[in-house]
């Protein structure tokens, strides 16, 4: 029989302490155990936490709505913490933010999602520079009542900053502007007061700028011409004044520009066909008061044009003809006039066309393959001289009468909704006609969730 042969001593000793370190793998770092089992007591009571898994990053037993990784220590750390809708651990009536979140040190993400619905809150941020921490997320949280607080400064780190849905009032602080590694930054849905901050150029790697739904006030500084990698910009539904920056015309790769419901009172037009890039322009509710700009029909990638409320003036471009790509086009109570040109009949993708309240004439010029594709998603009611052939017999759907002998409607013009008139303005600026897209800008948190999730 041939003697047994025995590993060496030292693969022996190899796999021990390869046994030994993914054991001390599944360990949490004690003090982050202690602080995270406080963590969760004062947020959700779901469950007995500390009874649930006294190993919270253990595979076999890990905690829903968190995340954990090994560190250069062999010691797993906690990185990412999600609270509010299941499967994550939802709030109790009693939450309230829990500053000793930020005692863990490889914290990277934290999410509160419909979170503090009941106690009053308010937001805390810590004095010393955190380096960990890269996406912090407040949405759809009523009792979130509470001004941003310039610590704000402290998370330099930070690439992803949502607080929207909140009830955040008073300024955005100016140090928020020193946060220079930010990517996405949503401030939307809030009571924010005073001017959009000057040094917001400072935030130069940001994509996606959502200030919409405030009571922001003062005019749109001219330095956010210097936010070169801006993709979205929405300042929809707040009191911005004075015109529109001409600095706007270097945002190159912007797809996505929302400024309507304010107080703005014109732009340069050349300067916006610049935007060759730009796919959603959404202007609609300022009291502009000038001819609808033939310059618009230079955006050849444009698919959503809103201008409605604003009071544009003339005839409506014939270079809007030119917008091949056009699903969408709102260009309501205004005061254009004239014909509608014939060759909308090339727009082949649009599915949304809104003439309504204007001072439009003639006959409409459309196809029956026109009617027929766009239904009940065009509007032409509100323009008095405004007829259709009665061999279309698609009238009802559209909101204007037959042609009579002389070309003009059948319809009672005392019935129609008049034009927006010059006296006006004011209404506009408080926003009678507000932009609601439920799949405009709101998705992109939802968005950048979802990579911090994969």
């Amino acid at each position: 029989m041939p003697p047994l042969l025995l590993p060496p001593p030292s693969f022996l000793l190899i796999s021990t302490l390869l046994l030994l370190s993914l054991q001390i793998c599944k360990t949490l770092n004690l003090s982050e155990k202690e602080t995270l089992f406080s963590i969760m007591e004062s947020i959700s009571s779901d469950k007995d936490w500390r009874s649930f898994s006294p190993e919270p990053c253990n595979p076999s037993s890990s905690w829903p709505g968190m995340e954990c990784k090994p560190g250069s220590d062999n010691l797993l750390h906690v990185t990412k913490l999600v609270f509010g809708t299941p499967p994550n651990p939802t709030c109790m009536n009693s939450a309230t933010f829990p500053s000793q979140i930020f005692n863990l040190p490889f914290l990277q993400s934290i999410h509160f999602v419909s979170c503090f619905k009941t106690k009053k809150t308010t937001l805390f941020f810590p004095n010393s520079p955190s380096s960990s921490l890269k996406q912090l997320s407040f949405r759809s949280n009523p009792a979130l009542i509470s001004l941003i607080p310039p610590q704000i400064s402290s998370l330099k780190s930070l690439q992803v900053l949502t607080l929207s849905q909140n009830h955040l009032y008073g300024k955005i602080p100016d140090s928020i502007s020193s946060l220079n590694s930010l990517i996405h930054l949503d401030l939307s849905y809030n009571k924010l007061t005073g001017r959009i901050p000057a040094e917001i150029w400072r935030l130069n790697n940001l994509v996606d700028l959502d200030l919409s739904y405030n009571s922001l006030t003062g005019p749109i500084p001219p330095s956010i011409g210097e936010l070169v990698k801006l993709q979205n910009l929405d300042l929809s539904s707040n009191s911005l004044t004075e015109t529109i920056p001409e600095s706007v015309e270097k945002l190159k790769i912007l797809t996505f520009l929302a400024l309507s419901d304010n107080k703005l009172s014109g732009y340069d037009p050349n300067g916006v066909a610049k935007l060759q890039k730009l796919e959603y322009l959404i202007m609609e509710g300022n009291p502009m008061f000038i001819p609808l700009p033939p310059e618009l029909g230079r955006l050849p990638r444009l698919q959503e044009l809103r201008l409605g409320s604003s009071g544009y003036s003339g005839m409506i471009p014939k270079s809007f003809c030119w917008l091949k790509n056009l699903t969408s086009l709102s260009l309501e109570n205004n005061n254009l006039s004239g014909e509608i040109p014939p060759e909308f009949n090339g727009l082949r993708k649009i599915y949304h066309l809104n003439l309504s309240r204007n001072l439009l004439s003639g006959v409409v010029p459309f196809s029956s393959e026109f009617f027929r594709r766009l239904g009940r998603n065009l509007d032409l009611s509100g323009n008095a001289r405004l007829c259709v052939n009665e061999h279309e017999g698609l009238n009802e759907n559209v909101g204007v009468g037959v042609c009579g002998s002389n070309g003009s409607s059948s319809v009672d013009s005392d019935e129609m909704r008049k034009p927006l008139e010059s006296s006006e303005a004011a209404s506009l600026a408080l926003g009678i006609w507000s932009w609601r897209s439920g799949a405009g800008f709101m998705g992109f948190s939802a968005v950048y969730f979802c990579l911090w999730s994969s």
